[in-house]
């Protein structure tokens, strides 16, 4: 565990150096600043007002860039050590691969979530300051839910950096794995039921598989529980989970995922050969 956590400790202390850390805490910072900026927080939408309107748009602006953010930096992380021959150097010291691989995972999720929390936090700060209603049971959930999201795109990320023999490689497959996830949003499965003629079950159950997909529909729940925004998908998830069910299913199914690419990722990692 000291070997994990000195490793962990190391990750962060890069990450903290790095650029791409320093425009990543200015998107999701300023992203809450330009909602207070435009008034969010005044509006009315759908009965939504004050700070639950911002939360709302927050989560939405979140999921298209929190993913690719996560995997273009994690996929760097054991690809780009191997070109830079920190492998070798690994092999002679006294700190075992496992410890080394799972510490850059712990560092690197903490690095990753925090500066979202920071916002979110932030918000909730300044909501408290203005006299705002703070949506307690809204901020919890949608917490969990970036946090759940976090974890199951580094485990994707950590799984094909393992893979990959360069950092070139790497990060065209993340982009490829982050791009097949938007293209099998509803849209495009809505277009392939109606050719296709597939059950409704069917287009669902692959919808389902996609956690972007289990992330954008677990948002719409709170403020829309009987989700009339899906149309006639909405009651075979609702009669399959149910409200409850399905919000639960949303945070334990990308936390799921995660563990298990990572742990696959560990195993090509340990496997493989690492010079």
């Amino acid at each position: 565990m000291k070997e994990l956590w000195l490793t962990a400790k190391l990750d962060i202390a890069e990450s903290l150096r790095a650029r791409w850390f320093a425009i990543y805490c200015l998107i999701f910072g300023g992203l809450v600043a330009l909602l207070f900026v435009f008034g969010l927080t005044e509006s009315r939408v759908l009965g939504f007002i004050g700070l639950s309107r911002l939360l709302v748009t927050f989560i939405q602006l979140t999921m298209a860039i929190l993913p690719i953010f996560v995997l273009i930096t994690t996929v760097r992380s054991v690809a780009g050590d191997r070109e830079a021959g920190v492998f070798e150097y690994l092999l002679s010291l006294p700190v075992g691969l496992a410890a080394w691989f799972w510490g850059k995972i712990v560092g690197r999720y903490l690095i990753i979530f925090l500066p979202v929390f920071a916002a979110m936090t932030g918000a909730v700060l300044w909501a408290l300051a203005r006299g705002i209603e703070v949506p307690w049971g809204m901020f919890a959930y949608y917490t969990a839910l970036l946090a759940a999201m976090g974890w199951c795109f580094l485990g994707i990320g950590m799984l094909i950096s393992a893979l990959a023999r360069s950092t070139d490689v790497a990060q065209g497959m993340a982009f490829m794995v982050w791009l097949t996830l938007l293209l099998f949003l509803d849209l495009i499965l809505l277009g392939v039921m109606i050719q296709e003629q597939v059950r409704p079950e069917v287009a669902v159950g692959i919808a389902l598989a996609n956690p972007l997909q289990v992330f954008r529909t677990a948002a719409l729940t709170l403020f829309d529980p009987q989700l009339i925004v899906l149309g006639p998908s909405a009651f075979v998830i609702l009669d399959t989970f149910g409200a409850a069910g399905y919000q639960v299913f949303a945070i334990l199914y990308p936390i799921a995922i995660g563990a298990l690419c990572a742990g696959a990722g560990y195993l090509f990692f340990r496997r493989g050969d690492l010079p």
